[in-house]
């Protein structure tokens, strides 16, 4: 592993496979979704061990600290070992994924699309509720 002094946080968030792409983490940055100690930040910015990081990936939202620095995107398990995250951070994570699946189990579930009889019956109540 590369331990370099610094690295810039756009190419450290794609190696710690925070995202797939170089791009899509610039993107990320550029859009207010990364913090870096507590501060909205620039792609290009040096990240250094011991930083804290805010990143919000879509519904999910990651409390870490920076721990290694490494320049290439490596497997997923050594890419685990370069972070840290927070015992708040994986709660909240692992209570949205319990969240998620109970709302799951109270959704109608279809086993098909509507057939054509179907779709006019569905159609005439649409149209019922637009008089």
């Amino acid at each position: 592993m590369d331990t370099d002094e610094k690295l810039r946080l756009d190419k450290w968030l794609w190696a710690a496979r925070f995202f797939k792409t170089r791009r899509l983490a610039t993107n990320a940055i550029s859009g207010g979704k990364v913090h870096l100690n507590g501060n909205r930040i620039k792609p290009s910015r040096m990240v250094y061990p011991g930083d804290r990081l805010e990143i919000l990936r879509g519904e999910t939202h990651f409390e870490i600290e920076v721990v290694r620095l490494n320049r290439h995107r490596r497997p997923a398990s050594e890419a685990q070992q370069l972070y840290r995250e927070s015992t708040k951070s994986l709660q909240a994570r692992a209570e949205m994924v319990e969240q998620k699946r109970l709302e799951s189990h109270s959704r109608a579930h279809h086993v098909r699309r509507p057939d054509k009889r179907q779709r006019r019956k569905l159609m005439e109540i649409k149209n019922r509720q637009l008089d």
